[in-house]
């Protein structure tokens, strides 16, 4: 699925650059009340990176099975007073074990890594996305 289609994130204002990337402008509508971006918004973005980042690493399952995050951890480091992007990352190692274990066993985890950072590179939060993935069964409702 395309994390665009998800009515929440384009409610709270994400947006995919020409480069891929997603991000979140400064806008009055994702204002905190110190005049930053909420910690709210920015989780929702750290968050969808976290997906999306699975959906580009996995094309061959997309439609074939369903990921749930189970688990999330984030730090804020400064305010956000500008746009900001995220930017996911996983490990080979991660990829080669989530691979291994889905082969064997039709659902696997896997964790995300994801930097928020504004328009100047800043960091501005981190967080970790950890993922579980399950094939679809047939005739089964999600």
């Amino acid at each position: 699925m395309d994390v665009m289609k998800i009515p929440f994130v384009a409610k709270v204002g994400i947006v995919r650059t020409e480069q891929g990337v997603l991000k979140l402008p400064f806008s009055a509508s994702t204002k905190n009340h110190l005049d930053g971006i909420h910690a709210s918004a920015q989780f929702t973005l750290a968050e969808t990176s976290s997906g999306e980042a699975l959906r580009l690493l996995f094309p061959e399952l997309v439609g074939k099975v369903v990921p749930v995050l189970r688990e999330s951890q984030i730090k804020f480091k400064k305010p956000a007073t500008t746009a900001i992007s995220a930017f996911p990352t996983v490990s080979e190692d991660a990829v080669s074990k989530f691979r291994e274990q889905f082969e064997k066993k039709r659902r696997s985890s896997i964790s995300v890594a994801v930097e928020i950072r504004d328009c100047d590179g800043a960091i501005i939060s981190v967080g970790t996305f950890e993922w579980f993935v399950q094939a679809i069964e047939p005739g089964k409702a999600y």
